[in-house]
């Protein structure tokens, strides 16, 4: 087998593949990201926009030929927009196993105020 040539400049960037679940309490996005550390991922809301962004590493020892790759070094990035529903003070995640989960609660629905009329 020919050894692979190495790969100059910045890493990748590409979207992980995701999947968003809706169930009685909230709304989960479960996001795919092998080789990434917990300490280089961030997740950041800001206005209606939900933000994640992580580089996996791999890092080839000195020595090492790689012979075939189909995933390696990338930086993930992925932006979301967050509904109105979404109680964004109660956003929460988790990450294990390459996998991030993100739990979007909903809001509580308050309910309408009825205002008393004085009769004169």
């Amino acid at each position: 087998m020919q050894q692979m040539p190495k790969r100059m400049g910045k890493r990748p960037r590409v979207q992980p593949p995701a999947d968003f679940v809706e169930r009685a309490d909230g709304f989960y996005l479960y996001l795919d990201m092998p080789g990434v550390d917990k300490e280089k991922l961030l997740l950041d809301i800001e206005n209606d926009k939900l933000s994640v962004h992580a580089k996996s590493n791999f890092g080839l020892t000195a020595g090492e030929r790689v012979h075939s790759m189909e995933f390696g070094e990338v930086e993930y990035y992925a932006r979301f927009e967050v509904s109105e529903l979404v109680d964004k003070e109660k956003v929460s995640a988790k990450f294990e196993n390459g996998v991030l989960t993100i739990y979007l609660p909903k809001r509580e629905e308050v309910p309408p105020k009825r205002i008393q009329i004085e009769v004169l």
